[in-house]
């Protein structure tokens, strides 16, 4: 496969996380930090795609009973992934590793783009950096 470093901001099949026994085992043993208004959970895991990450982007029923809202905030979250994650896939392939990762909605609110945006670069940033100092 191609190289994945910022040549094409897509977003495949293969980047999403979509294992039940993947989802299963992150939830488990992955380790979680808030970027208000994101949880973030990661695993370093072993896994065949060529993308060094897999993501899953959720927001939950209960605060937004709405599908239409629901949806609305995971096309943000995976808009401003799909832009920016050039920066944790080049330390990541640095360092030969992969992740599987959730990102969990936890706001009150419907969130705007630029919020949303500003908030991944930091969770990328964030994971890039604790994998580097984990590679140490």
């Amino acid at each position: 496969m191609k190289s994945v470093v910022k040549e094409k901001q897509t977003f495949s099949k293969d980047e999403r996380l979509s294992s039940r026994k993947l989802i299963e085992q992150v939830a488990k043993e992955g380790k979680s930090f808030l970027v208000h208004p994101f949880k973030v959970i990661a695993l370093e895991t072993t896994f065949t795609t060529a993308f060094p990450a897999q993501v899953m982007m959720t927001a939950p029923k209960k605060r937004f009973p709405r599908a239409v809202d629901r949806n609305r905030i995971k096309r943000l979250m995976r808009e401003a992934y799909r832009k920016n994650k050039y920066t944790l896939y080049t330390a990541l392939t640095e360092q030969n590793k992969k992740l599987a990762i959730m990102l969990i909605y936890v706001g009150a609110e419907l969130p705007e783009y630029k919020l949303a945006e500003d908030k991944i670069i930091l969770i990328l940033q964030r994971l890039s950096k604790q994998n580097e100092a984990t590679a140490q």
